[in-house]
């Protein structure tokens, strides 16, 4: 379920919420995938693509569907509690926005 997510976000990306380009690496339980956004454009690709991501975020299956597919947003206690491991908790507020969400 998870790689149909990230087949999605080249289509449904809203241009110019990222002015700088920004990259994301997920690890959502044996899925890798790295992200890269810029003013007009997003690149998914699979594995761990760079040396160093501007954000990681680490989680379940569940709770990535959680927050993709049911609007869930993630509070202090789930970074606090480990459900989602992260180096830029507001660069996902971000990407959400970025697609829509």
């Amino acid at each position: 379920m998870q790689k149909d997510i990230f087949s999605t976000f080249q289509e449904s990306y809203q241009k110019g919420v990222f002015t700088v380009p920004t990259t994301f690496y997920f690890s959502i339980d044996d899925i890798r995938k790295t992200v890269l956004l810029d003013t007009e454009s997003c690149r998914v690709e699979d594995g761990k693509t760079i040396e160093e991501a501007d954000c990681i975020c680490k989680t379940n299956a569940v709770m990535f569907s959680r927050i993709w597919n049911d609007g869930y947003r993630p509070g202090i206690m789930d970074f606090m509690g480990g459900a989602i491991k992260s180096n830029a908790p507001q660069l996902l507020q971000q990407l959400l926005t970025a697609f829509g969400k």
